[in-house]
Formats: structure tokens, C-alpha cells, sequence
């Protein structure tokens, strides 16, 4: 085999043990994780908003970036149910490049799994503690999803990860919504086809264990648009588009059908500003359709500190070093006018 084994990680459990979270902060999680079940059941009618950097990159700049959004939070809340975006994990379509803190707590230095482990457990701690917010991240790996179990209330299955078998079941079996995307070629029977997976029971090999889960009833859909054969983008966010999975939850007879439509990749071009137009055309069409404002949960978003994005190594404080975001002035004005828009 070649493959050099470094040294033996921390057990999940034995990471909790060393970084544990104390009642008050269980307890501010378990009361969010009820709210954003009764949104996904229809219970609650508030709009989702996922929103946060592309990657969580520097935990400084994030913890900043989080306690202005708390502030918003409070002007919006009987409206608007916010989830931040704390992504520590980073997929590269070559497998190669910055793949997030976990990788790389620091961007510029050499890839450390250990601490990265860690830092990335201390920061979604830090976010929760600072600011009342537990969070979100991609389940870019399954198995490592249990270092921070105890302090996410959702994730999301990448376009690149949604055709993969232990993603669908380990989704399974999670407790807390699973929003699975459609994949980058734009077939949505591959999306509704792991949405139905991770809603069902599952038996399978997990961390040297053989487990059972009962299905997750608050597995969903992420539309998030799709590349032609030629590359260019191809969005699908649209009125037409959230009827035809409408349709497609009604013949497949999934419990809860919800759909978050992420705002920026392949359905803005990757053009950060154009989240502001399509965030505000996926509220006409809810507004002009019943159904569609029963379908459509909420919406995704990228945004930081600063607009744009940046490489490595430029230095500047709160920009993306990943795809570029909708910067703090733009986002905090569309989160307000958002909540007008749903009055």
C-alpha cells in the first residue's frame, strides 16, 4: 500500500471529551434544531436563510462576520431563521489546492489534520458561545462528521458527493436536516434519488462500527444549478424549476418535500452579485404560488466581510480566498429587504 501513515487521529468521542460543550450550550442547539425541524415540517412558516463565507477560513474574521449577523438576526427574526455558513471543508473539482481549515488552519502554512481537527471544533464552538448560533457545514467527508455532531444543525451533500452511496446513508442517520444538491450534470433524479436514500432506513458500516438508523425525515433538495456539456452554467432556480420538483416530490411521495435553492454557483455564474437578483426572483415566484411557498424552505448564500474574493497570501481581512462572496453592507441590506419582501 502506498500510503505513509503519519499517526492515529483523536476518536471523535475522545475529541469531544478534551473540547466538550458545556449544558447552556446543548441546550441553545437542541432549542434551534426544533425550530428548523418545524420550518422543514411546515410547522413554522419563516424563510430559511444559510448564509456565511464560501470557506471558513480564518476564525477571526468568521466569529466577526457571526456576531454582525446575530445582530441582524434579532431585526429579522419573525421572519427570517438564520443558519450560518461555517464551512471548514473545501472540495476541489481536481483534488488539489486549498481544501479548508480542516486541511489547513492556516491557508498559508502546510496541511496539519490534527490541528486542523481541532480548529475546526473550536470555531463552531466560538460561533455557538459568541453569538447563540449553531451551524452549518457540507459533509464533505461522512466520517468526520462526528467531531461536530453535537454542534451542527445542518449540512449539506455537494454536488460531487451526491451520487455517493455512504453520503446518501450516513445522511440517514444524522438527526438534523440534510439538504442534498443536485449534482454538477443537472439530473435531478440523482438528487431526489439520494434525497429518498437518506429518508430511509439504513444499515451499514460506520467508523469500525455495524449501524442502524431510522431514516431522516428532514432530508431534502439544494437546487443549485448545473454545467452544460460545454461548461457553461445553467441555473435552475426559476418558477418552472421549483414546479418540476414539486412534481417530482409528488410522485415519489417523500415526506416533508423542501427545497433550499442556493443562490450562487452554477445558478449566478459564480457572479456573487447576481445572489441579490435570484434571492428576490425565488420570493416572486413564492409569492405568486402557494405551493411553491410550501416547497421552497429557504435560500443559500455566500457572503463575507468584504465583496469578491482574493488569493492566498493577498492579506486582505474577510474576503473569500475561495469563490467570491457578496461582501457585508450588500448582505446585511438584502437580509432586511428579504424580510420586507416576506411581510
Amino acid at each position: 500500500m502506498q500510503m505513509e501513515f503519519i499517526r492515529k487521529i483523536p476518536a471523535p468521542q475522545e475529541l469531544k471529551a478534551q473540547f466538550p460543550l458545556d449544558a447552556k450550550l446543548r441546550g441553545i442547539k437542541e432549542e434551534r434544531d426544533e425550530e428548523i425541524a418545524r420550518i422543514f415540517r411546515g410547522e413554522d412558516d419563516r424563510l430559511l436563510l444559510i448564509i456565511g463565507p464560501c470557506s471558513a477560513d480564518r476564525e477571526d474574521a468568521v466569529v466577526e462576520y457571526m456576531t454582525r449577523l446575530a445582530a441582524v438576526q434579532e431585526k429579522v427574526r419573525e421572519r427570517i431563521f438564520i443558519i450560518p455558513r461555517v464551512y471548514t471543508n473545501k472540495p476541489r473539482t481536481k483534488g488539489i489546492g486549498y481544501k479548508g481549515m480542516l486541511h489547513q488552519p492556516d491557508p498559508e502554512k502546510a496541511e496539519d489534520m490534527l490541528a486542523g481537527i481541532i480548529a475546526i471544533r473550536e470555531l463552531h464552538t466560538r460561533v455557538l458561545r459568541e453569538t447563540g448560533f449553531s451551524t452549518a457545514e457540507e459533509m464533505l467527508y461522512p466520517e468526520n462528521h462526528r467531531y461536530l455532531s453535537d454542534l451542527l444543525s445542518y449540512v449539506a451533500v455537494g454536488a460531487r458527493s451526491v451520487e455517493d452511496q455512504q453520503h446518501r446513508i450516513v445522511a440517514s442517520g444524522i438527526g438534523i436536516p440534510a439538504g442534498m444538491k443536485n449534482p454538477t450534470s443537472g439530473d435531478i433524479s440523482v438528487m431526489m434519488n439520494a434525497v429518498t436514500a437518506a429518508q430511509s432506513p439504513q444499515k451499514f458500516l460506520y467508523r469500525g462500527w455495524e449501524v442502524q438508523t431510522e431514516g431522516n425525515p428532514l432530508a431534502h433538495a439544494i437546487l443549485r444549478g448545473h454545467s452544460d456539456r460545454f461548461g457553461n452554467s445553467i441555473s435552475n432556480y426559476h418558477y418552472e424549476d421549483l414546479r418540476g420538483l414539486q412534481k417530482e416530490y409528488a410522485k415519489l411521495r417523500l415526506v416533508n418535500p423542501a427545497v433550499i435553492v442556493d443562490t450562487n454557483h452554477s445558478n449566478s455564474g459564480k457572479q456573487y452579485m447576481e445572489q441579490i437578483r435570484i434571492a428576490k426572483d425565488v420570493l416572486h415566484s413564492m409569492r405568486v404560488s402557494e405551493d411553491i411557498r410550501h416547497l421552497v424552505k429557504g435560500l443559500m448564500i455566500e457572503s463575507y466581510l468584504e465583496d469578491g474574493a482574493q488569493k492566498i497570501g493577498e492579506g486582505v481581512y474577510g474576503r473569500s480566498i475561495t469563490d467570491p462572496c457578496l461582501g457585508w453592507k450588500k448582505s446585511k441590506r438584502l437580509i432586511l429587504e428579504l424580510a420586507e419582501l416576506l411581510a
